[in-house]
């Protein structure tokens, strides 16, 4: 698929005032099951992501579930993937809860589809300029697109594309490398699927001009409506998977069965050695 210039049109650029207390520096980190989880809460992120976009600071930023956590032990290219990220927020409530017992009990979840949701409220203030990269077709994304302008009147999508599930091409990697760079964003969210999206933004980090790049998965799906999400309490319970693997059980299942065991028992471990260094 192509750039559809007809579906994004570019407004004048405004420039973003982040929190000051925010800067472009790494956040602190607790490491659970192996990776470094930022300590932060939706402002906190929020705030870093506009001092990235004000001071020009390129990087990105990865949403970790138990599954991207335990896909990392795995897999070497992803694993320095999120290294190289400029931070990454607890996304799934099991991480949350890890990073709980290991000392830091007010530790919230930064969910990914609330997340873009909360910057996108900014952004419709400030004037950021965002582009979309990922969705199921060209449909999926221009619904995501009218959405998003719906929800948050004034939201700068300066541009978008949906890719192929295939490997891009050598063209079509240039293409679009060029289109983001024309479209002169500040904020590229990611919506491809983990662990495609890290390892893509990994990969396009030194070729794109737009400051920060953020993935974000399911986020799509959810708010172009074509994915219900969790109820809250669900959320809050930390039973989201369940919700997910019954509205999508054949993609879903063998994830969660080989994954989510495997963090329990990764965890076990890890906090048993922090009582005993205690």
């Amino acid at each position: 698929m192509t750039p559809s210039e007809p579906t994004f049109q570019a407004t004048a650029k405004a420039t973003s005032t982040p929190n000051d207390q925010a800067t472009a520096s790494s956040p602190s980190t607790t490491r659970v099951v192996g990776m470094e989880i930022a300590r932060v809460d939706y402002t906190e992120a929020l705030d870093r992501i506009d001092a990235m976009v004000a001071t020009k600071t390129k990087g990105y930023i990865c949403v970790a579930p138990v599954h991207l956590v335990m896909l990392a032990e795995e897999r070497p290219d992803l694993r320095s993937a999120i290294d190289k990220a400029s931070f990454t927020v607890p996304d799934g409530m099991p991480l949350v809860w890890a990073m709980r017992c290991l000392g830091h009990g007010h530790q919230s979840r930064v969910y990914g589809p609330e997340l873009m949701a909360r910057a996108c409220e900014r952004a419709a203030r400030s004037g950021t300029r965002m582009y979309l990269y990922g969705g199921r077709n060209e449909g999926a994304l221009v619904q995501l697109t009218l959405n998003l302008r719906r929800r948050y009147p004034g939201l700068r999508i300066v541009g978008g594309w949906s890719p192929p599930f295939r490997p891009l091409t050598a063209e079509e990697e240039s293409t679009v490398i060029a289109d983001i760079n024309r479209s002169e964003a500040d904020i590229v969210w990611v919506g491809t699927g983990q662990p495609k999206q890290e390892l893509w933004m990994a990969q396009m980090r030194p070729h794109l001009q737009a400051p920060v790049m953020v993935g974000v998965g399911a986020a799509f799906d959810f708010h172009a409506g074509i994915v219900a999400q969790a109820p809250h309490w669900m959320q809050v319970c930390g039973l989201e998977w369940t919700y997910r693997v019954y509205r999508e059980p054949r993609r879903l299942w063998r994830r969660y069965l080989r994954y989510n065991p495997r963090f329990v028992a990764g965890f076990a471990r890890q906090y048993a050695q922090h009582r005993r260094g205690r």
